[in-house]
């Protein structure tokens, strides 16, 4: 496939036309849209918003999104899944990856929920799922009104269809698609597999960057917004809705991704993780994981996030007299940890990509034994961490695992035992 055309920058006005002329010109547009097409706009967030937080675009469009049969309950496979069927134990989790499936799969049919929490009904929390997809979305389409998707390719990559132009997502990249945005996913490669923050909560922003100054973490310029693209086709298709936990689907009788033209500020975009500015100590003591946080959901608790997006990527590890890898903790966040490639500092084995984890709020972890005991003799020199990307999804809520996930032969129920070498060497 060819290379597609991007613009750069983060919640920026973005003017884009698939064809020249479309997109009115101010106060001076006709009554009507050129080429007979119809005006729509959408919004992520209140009308009243404040101006640097307002998030809405023009749409300009073959036909309203209105123009689609009613919706009925549709079958929800392993995606739509209650968090509240079995009691969440504070134990340590984790998974090995889920396989591609043997059967005909999309990327709705892969979704798998693993754990969740809040209400999407309240706008908060977030779902955190797997996919794992061997099968194009040609005749189907789907949006969330849930939540926005931050999807994290991990095998195989992903072109993005959406109403407002196409991302190429691969593994080491991410792409985040807002709120009731309709698109299909394609895959290039035949087969896919990733991770899923579903984000119920406000749309995901960058970090304030505090003492870092201007010049650390991720820039705006490396987020990249797809160009005006629109895909003019009748048929039989179906459209998939997530709302309130549920899936629904309706018929349609033309494809929904006939945005001609728009402008505005809610768009999907991508970013390439390669270029995160990874901020180290060189001093003592191994820093908070928040100093890696690629984009963020703010609560109405500062300071206290509804979901931030972190990332392990390769770095220099640079510190004196001090312990390297991540320390023993406890903390009121909880965390679902993911591996993209490589192998991730404080595991020794068991943590592959594709698998992940899963450390509650209060829940001790850390590095496994054999990993400490390798940093408590390494030399203490600097040393470049190459070929890893683990990410983490630290959120305020208790993340409640589904009963599938639970109950997958992908659960490790041995994971505990990693920490049972670390022996007692005290010395009164």
């Amino acid at each position: 496939m060819e290379p597609l055309r991007y613009q750069s920058g983060f919640g920026n006005e973005f003017a884009t036309e698939a064809l020249a002329g479309v997109l009115p010109a101010g106060q001076n547009a006709p009554q009507r849209v050129a080429r007979g097409l119809y005006a729509e706009q959408l919004s992520g967030t209140p009308f009243t918003a404040p101006r640097h937080a307002n998030r809405r675009s023009w749409l300009y469009r073959i036909r309203p999104a209105v123009r689609h049969e009613p919706f009925a309950p549709h079958p929800a496979g392993r995606f739509a899944a209650s968090l509240r069927d079995l009691p969440t134990a504070p134990n340590q989790l984790r998974w090995d990856p889920f396989p591609i499936p043997s059967q005909p799969a999309d990327f709705v049919d892969g979704l798998i929920a693993i754990c969740g929490n809040g209400d999407p009904a309240l706008h908060s929390g977030i779902g955190v799922h797997v996919y794992a997809a061997n099968r194009s979305m040609t005749e189907r389409f789907f949006y969330d009104a849930d939540g926005e998707l931050l999807i994290v390719p991990q095998q195989g990559a992903l072109r993005l269809h959406t109403e407002l132009g196409m991302l190429d997502v691969e593994p080491g990249e991410i792409g985040v698609i807002q709120r009731g945005i309709r698109f299909r996913v394609e895959l290039p490669e035949g087969a896919a597999r990733g991770y899923v923050c579903e984000n119920h909560g406000p749309l995901l922003r960058l970090p304030d960057l505090g003492p870092i100054g201007s010049n650390g973490l991720a820039n705006s310029r490396d987020f990249l917004t797809p160009v005006a693209a629109f895909e003019e086709r009748e048929g039989a298709f179906t459209l998939i809705s997530k709302f309130l936990g549920r899936l629904w689907a309706a018929p349609i009788d033309h494809s929904p991704l006939d945005v001609v033209a728009w402008h505005g500020n809610y768009a999907p975009y991508k970013y390439d993780l390669r270029k995160f500015n990874a901020i180290n100590t060189v001093s003592f003591d191994h820093p908070d994981p928040s100093i890696f946080t690629v984009l963020t959901s703010p609560s109405e608790v500062v300071g206290t996030a509804n979901v931030d997006f972190v990332i392990f990527p390769p770095r220099w590890m640079v510190a004196e007299h001090t312990f390297r890898p991540p320390y023993f903790h406890r903390n009121i966040m909880n965390e679902y940890m993911g591996l993209v490639f490589g192998a991730y500092d404080a595991k020794a084995e068991g943590f592959v990509p594709g698998g992940a984890s899963l450390h509650n709020c209060m829940s001790g972890h850390g590095p496994d034994a054999a990993s400490f005991e390798q940093a408590s003799s390494a030399s203490l020199e600097p040393r470049y961490v190459t070929d890893t990307l683990a990410f983490m999804f630290e959120t305020r809520f208790v993340l409640q695992p589904t009963r599938f996930a639970l109950e997958a032969p992908q659960l490790q129920r041995d994971y505990w035992k990693c920490w049972q070498g670390l022996k007692k060497s005290f010395e009164s």
